[in-house]
């Protein structure tokens, strides 16, 4: 059982940037209270079959109180790619038709970009019979973050003194700022934490395994 707020999910439009960072679908759906045992059986039996897929990083499912008729499940993959392969598989076809007539669905939504580098979904009674990854310590965010500002700060205020040396310092920090956020966004910071992933989540580094 985790503890904390019910998850804030951004849907955000799909781009070709968006390919290499996870993702994580929130899915929520409406059973009959009475139903509840032949749920949890069908949650588990979709979720063992989308384990079995590349990229999957695990599940979840919740449900604001035992007498509410709302479930919201989770699920999460490291790509957009990864996710398509899942969800236009025959094994999800046949899982979703062995619901029919027991399962509303009513909202989908997915999480990907800032929101989703470090942090794994939390929610209140949340059974997480596949944990997903935690959270890296936030000294680690932080750390991350710097790696990726410090060497564009240095790069943009290079390029400002060779190329603009008289722009006045409100224009050059809206400038900058406007530049680099969508680089740090959709480039750096994505690369910075899949090639550091090991070390955010306090794995061994790949060449000593």
């Amino acid at each position: 059982m985790v503890r904390g707020g019910v998850p804030s999910l951004v849907s955000m439009s799909e781009s070709s940037t968006a390919a290499a960072l996870p993702v994580t679908v929130s899915v929520t759906r409406h059973v009959d209270p009475e139903h509840a045992d032949q749920i949890l059986a069908w949650i588990e039996a979709g979720f063992t079959l989308a384990e079995r897929f590349p990229g999957f990083l695990g599940w979840g499912w919740v449900r604001p109180s035992t007498r509410s008729d709302e479930w919201h499940m989770l699920y999460r993959f490291d790509s957009e790619e990864s996710l398509a392969g899942w969800e236009a598989s025959s094994q999800r076809r046949w899982w979703l038709d062995s619901a029919q007539g027991l399962v509303g669905e009513s909202r989908k939504e997915r999480r990907t970009g800032i929101e989703g580098w470090f942090d794994a979904p939390r929610a209140d009674d949340v059974e997480d019979l596949r944990p997903m990854p935690a959270a890296p310590p936030r000294w680690k965010q932080a750390v991350m973050i710097w790696f990726a500002f410090f060497p564009l700060s240095l790069l943009v205020g290079w390029l400002f003194g060779l190329f603009l040396p008289g722009l006045g310092l409100v224009p050059r920090v809206l400038t900058s700022t406007v530049l680099m956020t969508p680089v740090m966004t959709y480039l750096v910071l994505p690369q910075l934490t899949r090639r550091l992933e090991w070390w955010l989540h306090g794995r061994p580094a790949p060449w000593r395994r």
